[in-house]
């Protein structure tokens, strides 16, 4: 483009002021934000020149004013369209891994997405004890469920698991050696690793063991004046096979009674249940490591439990006790609508067999496979109604979820899935036009196909997901 035909383009360009008077900007000023409208308008025109100026915007000799107008008028809709839409949006997750930590991991019960926005949209008694019209714990319908379904002596709950190991440490050992074994200085989302956990809670980490073993003896070597708390950490998102010992929770308990010494589990990934009857893992419930006798037990609220991001501690009322007290437990206290959703959560833990039923990630570790299949086909029938057989190819295979999450990392759950060959596109690019798009969706790429796991879909999402796909692939 020469010189004087770049200035030529540039003068054609409308100016802020012409474009906010178009009638179609006029009508976006009426429904939103001025500021909304104006930035985008100024957005797209810097873009426009930019483009001009290097050449990358190819226009005809013989443009008008009105096309550039009309340009700008719709990337300036367009610009509006994305500025105003919530950053947090409805994914489907197509991926097969059931507690998606990217994902937001746990879905919530029906129970208690109710209980959430009960109070969120009504006062509630948070911290009010209506029997007697006074100040109240807003722990304490937690409190009795966590020590009823448990046997635990007392409880608290904080915001995640890190917050949870935090706050014990920082009552119990601050100042003081804490001993735990090489083989489990584990790291967990976020790239935060116990030792800096523990160095943030004024404890002093000291390591005994090997990566693949530790003894009971190394332990009691390892006991001195300065040590306040021996501290077991169970690998929920790793396994060591081969040759390895690790030293048990009882084992644990057994020195510390000998040394009068207490003694804490973070379990990580806790679950209430024993799910292997389904085929899963063998994994400790919260139920045995508390029967082992630890005095501080701690695990995560969204992951195998099935409710929202808490950090829940479990124990014997001396240390919970004084976990209260400590100043760290305001700044790491829950809110309303995690207190609303936990409640209902664990309510559900009443019923064994319903919270099964109604908790979706219980629902999603236990569903059989045939029911996978005839999803699966069900899915496929969608996309053929609304898919032009020239687009992609469609097959229905078995394939393997996870758990996710830091939980049960070596379950490999047998799952249907849908394959979709696209003709036009790569399935890379597939990929990535359903994450843009609304809803925006999740899958996984093998082999140049996309993989869409029914594992982690609902019967009410097959619809919106087939629409999704077949959009995406006309693009």
């Amino acid at each position: 483009m020469s010189e004087n035909y770049m200035r030529i383009s540039l003068r054609l360009l409308p100016s802020v002021d012409e474009v906010l008077r178009d009638a179609r900007v006029t009508k976006m000023l009426e429904d939103h934000p001025r500021i909304v409208v104006l930035e985008a308008a100024r957005a797209v025109l810097a873009d426009a020149r930019k483009g001009i100026l290097s050449g990358a915007v190819k226009t005809r000799q013989d443009i008008k004013k009105e096309e550039y107008l009309e340009m700008v008028v719709e990337k300036t809709a367009a610009a509006v369209k994305c500025s105003i839409r919530p950053y947090l949006r409805r994914v489907i997750n197509a991926t097969g891994v059931i507690l998606h930590t990217n994902l937001g991991r746990a879905i919530l019960s029906e129970r208690a997405r109710e209980a959430v926005s009960i109070v969120a949209s009504n006062y509630s008694n948070l911290e009010l004890d209506l029997k007697i019209g006074r100040r109240g714990s807003r722990y304490a319908a937690l409190e009795n469920l966590l020590t009823s379904l448990t046997g635990a002596e007392d409880a608290l709950v904080v915001n995640n698991n890190a917050a949870a190991v935090l706050l014990a440490l920082s009552t119990a050992a601050r100042g003081r050696e804490v001993i735990v074994s090489r083989g489990q200085l584990v790291e967990i989302g976020g790239s935060f690793r116990i030792p800096e956990v523990m160095a943030q809670s004024g404890a002093k980490l000291v390591e005994v063991g090997a990566t693949n073993k530790t003894h009971p003896e190394d332990y009691r070597k390892a006991i001195g004046g300065d040590t306040a708390m021996l501290l077991h950490v169970h690998t929920s998102n790793y396994r060591i096979i081969g040759f390895t010992r690790e030293t048990t929770v009882s084992e644990l308990v057994e020195i510390g009674r000998e040394y009068n010494l207490p003694v804490m589990s973070d379990l990580g990934s806790g679950s209430l249940l024993d799910l292997s009857r389904f085929g899963l893992p063998q994994e400790p419930t919260v139920q045995e490591v508390l029967k082992a006798g630890p005095d501080i037990v701690t695990f995560s609220g969204d992951k195998l439990l099935g409710g929202p991001q808490a950090g829940i501690i479990l124990g014997r009322r001396l240390y919970i006790e004084k976990m209260k007290k400590n100043p760290l437990t305001r700044a790491v206290r829950i809110d309303k609508m995690t207190v609303a959703a936990l409640e209902a959560t664990l309510r559900e833990y009443q019923d064994e067999e319903k919270a099964i039923r109604e908790i979706p990630t219980l629902q999603m570790l236990t569903v059989n496979q045939e029911i996978l299949e005839k999803r699966a086909y069900c899915l496929e029938n969608l996309l053929q109604s609304v898919l032009d057989k020239t687009l992609a190819q469609l097959t229905v295979e078995k394939g393997v979820s996870a758990v996710g999450g830091g939980a049960m990392p070596t379950a490999e759950l047998l799952t249907a899935v849908v394959a979709v060959s696209p003709h036009n596109i790569s399935a890379g690019e597939l990929q990535a036009a359903l994450r843009r798009g609304e809803p925006a969706v999740m899958g996984r790429v093998q082999e140049d196909r996309l993989i869409l796991d029914l594992r982690t879909i609902n019967d009410s999402e097959l619809q919106p997901l087939a629409e999704a796909v077949a959009q995406a692939l006309k693009q």
